[in-house]
C-alpha cells in the first residue's frame, strides 16, 4: 500500500513540478558571494531547488523534510523516485534529529571523515518525508567540506537533500556551466563556487545492518574505513547489479554518469596491469584498430585515455583523463571527459582501464556503469 501510495504522489508531485520548470528562470551566481548565499537561502526555504558546489560534484539542493521539494528534485532530474536522495547537513547534533538510532560506529566515521565525501545510511526518524528517502526506513546523511555548501546548509535553517545536478542518468557536473546544460530552465538557482576538487560522489556505508557495508565507492576508501571501526564489507549489488532490488543508495541499480555515445571499456586480461607500459601499449594499439574501424564505417568516434598514454593514439578525438599513478587526478577529470566526447560529437567511445590507482574501486564503478558494463577483455 504504501509503494502505490508513493507511487501516486510522486506521479502528481512531479507532473506538477514539469508544468511549472518551463517558467523558471535560472540565476547563475557566484557561490563566494554572501549576498548570493542568502538569495539562495531564501529559495529553499520558500520551496525552491539551488545547485551548489560540493568537494565531490556540484549537487541539487531542496529542503530534505518538504515532500513538495523532493519531488520537484526528481522532476528537474527527470530521476526514478525510488532512487533515495541524501540528505546535506553542517553539524552532527543533526545526526539524532534524523536518524532513529545512531550507533558508535557512526559518531566514530562522523568524527575521521566530516566534514568530508562520506554519507551514511541509518534508520530514519519519521521528520524524514518517504519523499526523501524513496519510500525508505533509512535515511542517508553526508556533512559537506565545501564553504559554500556549509554556508548555505546554515544560512537556510534548513537540511538539505541533494542528488547530483546533472539531468538523470548523465555524468555528473563538475562545473556550473555543466549544471546550466542540464537543468537551466529547470530550477530556481546555481551557485558557481569553479572546479569541484574530487569530481566523484562521497563513499556510502550503511550501518543499519551486522556488519558495515559500502554502497557505492568513493573517495574514502574501504581501507580508510576499517582503520576506523573494523571490519567493512561491499554490497553484492556492486558486483552482480539487480534490477529487481531495491537500491538503499543512489546509483545502485540504474545507468549513471552516460555519455551519449556508446562507451567501452578496453582492458587488459589483468587489470592491475594497467599501469605497465607494455600492457598500456597494447590495450592502445587494440582501441586504435577498433577506432579505425568504427571510423572506416563512418561513425566519430572518441578515446578516453591516460596522459602517459596518449602518445600511443593517432586515430579518433583522444582526451585524455588524468595520470595512471594519481587515481585523484582521474576522477577529478572524468565527467568532465565524458562530457567532452558529447562536445566532440562522439558517437561511439573507447575507454582505457584505470585499475590499480589508489581509488580504482571507485572509478571504475563510474567508468562501467557509464559503459553500461560493456567491457572488452583483451588476452
Amino acid at each position: 500500500m504504501l509503494e502505490c501510495e508513493m507511487d501516486f504522489f510522486n506521479r502528481k508531485k512531479t507532473k506538477e513540478y514539469e508544468n511549472m520548470t518551463e517558467k523558471l528562470q535560472t540565476i547563475i551566481e557566484d557561490g563566494s558571494s554572501d549576498s548570493a548565499i542568502k538569495k539562495a537561502a531564501q529559495i529553499l526555504r520558500a520551496g525552491g531547488l539551488v545547485a551548489f558546489p560540493t568537494e565531490t560534484v556540484y549537487g541539487l539542493g531542496g529542503d530534505a523534510l518538504s515532500p513538495d521539494a523532493a519531488a520537484k528534485i526528481y522532476a528537474a532530474k527527470g530521476r526514478p523516485s525510488d532512487n533515495p536522495l541524501i540528505v546535506h547537513i553542517a553539524d552532527t547534533d543533526a545526526l539524532p534529529i534524523l536518524a532513529g538510532e545512531v550507533p558508535e560506529k557512526a559518531r566514530m566515521l562522523a568524527e575521521a571523515f566530516w566534514p568530508g565525501p562520506l554519507t551514511i545510511i541509518l534508520p530514519k526518524k519519521d521528520i524524514v518525508p518517504d519523499a526523501t528517502t524513496g519510500g525508505l526506513p533509512t535515511v542517508a546523511i553526508r556533512m559537506p567540506s565545501h564553504p559554500a555548501a556549509l554556508a548555505l546548509i546554515r544560512e537556510s535553517g534548513l537540511y538539505i537533500a541533494a542528488p547530483s545536478a546533472n539531468a538523470s542518468g548523465r555524468p555528473s557536473p563538475t562545473l556550473a556551466s555543466h549544471v546550466a546544460e542540464d537543468l537551466s530552465g529547470r530550477i530556481d538557482m546555481i551557485l558557481d563556487g569553479g572546479p569541484v576538487g574530487i569530481g566523484i560522489e562521497s563513499t556510502i556505508v550503511d550501518l543499519t545492518g551486522d556488519t558495515p557495508t559500502i554502497c557505492r565507492p568513493g573517495f574514502i576508501t574501504k581501507e580508510m574505513l576499517t582503520s576506523i571501526i573494523g571490519n567493512v564489507e561491499i554490497d553484492p549489488a556492486l558486483i552482480h547489479p539487480s534490477k529487481d532490488a531495491r537500491p538503499k543508495a543512489p546509483g545502485m541499480r540504474y545507468t549513471h554518469y552516460a555519455p551519449k555515445g556508446e562507451l567501452t571499456v578496453v582492458e587488459a586480461s589483468d587489470p592491475e596491469s594497467a599501469s605497465d607500459p607494455e600492457e598500456a601499449k597494447r590495450v592502445a594499439d587494440t582501441i586504435s584498430r577498433l577506432a579505425l574501424e568504427k571510423e572506416n564505417e563512418g561513425f566519430r568516434v572518441a578515446i578516453l585515455a591516460a596522459e602517459e598514454n596518449s602518445m600511443y593514439y593517432s586515430r579518433g578525438h583522444v582526451i585524455t583523463v588524468g595520470s595512471v599513478r594519481s587515481g585523484v587526478t582521474v576522477a577529478a577529470r572524468l565527467y568532465a571527459a565524458l562530457r567532452e566526447c558529447d562536445e566532440a560529437g562522439a558517437e561511439v567511445i573507447y575507454s582505457e582501464s584505470f585499475d590499480g590507482t589508489d581509488i580504482s574501486d571507485a572509478i571504475m564503478n563510474r567508468l562501467l556503469k557509464a559503459a553500461g558494463q560493456r567491457v572488452l577483455h583483451i588476452s
